[in-house]
């Protein structure tokens, strides 16, 4: 290999364009702007999401979030919280009861997050498929 004979590879460099050459390259004359108006000139762009004076859209729309209505209606429970309770078979009333979850909650799910160390039976709960080998590996059992 010598330093005259290295080339870029196929297709790696464009060319560009050449603008105002004669009505035969289809840029001549306004070079491919059009006739008049604020993109033809110079300088003649406008900021992002600019609609021509009408009112953009990150305008038009609400600056609140998105808060589900069914969440403040769901808890999640550790495995870990599990341990606490002084039953052997948990249901929602009883995570109510002892306090792992609000007293307005309609549905909850168990999440594998910390250590079983006993066997409980869950009852009516959700349950992730992490969390139910958990259960099960401590020696409880999960009923839908």
């Amino acid at each position: 290999m010598f330093l005259n004979t290295i080339q870029p590879a196929e297709g790696s460099r464009k060319k560009s364009k050449r603008l105002g050459r004669g009505i035969g390259c289809t840029l001549g004359k306004t070079c491919g702007k059009g006739h008049k108006g604020q993109k033809a000139r110079s300088g003649g762009f406008h900021k992002v999401g600019f609609e021509g004076g009408q009112m953009p859209l990150q305008r038009r729309l609400p600056k609140i979030g998105f808060i589900s209505r069914s969440g403040k209606y769901s808890a999640e429970v550790r495995l870990n919280e599990l341990n606490n309770l002084e039953v052997d078979v948990v249901d929602l009333q009883v995570l109510i009861d002892n306090n792992v979850i609000p007293a307005f909650t309609k549905k909850a799910k168990i999440i594998k997050s910390g250590e079983l160390t006993k066997a409980v039976s869950i009852k009516g709960i959700n349950v992730t498929v992490g969390a139910k080998e958990s259960i099960e590996a401590a020696g409880g059992k999960v009923e839908a």
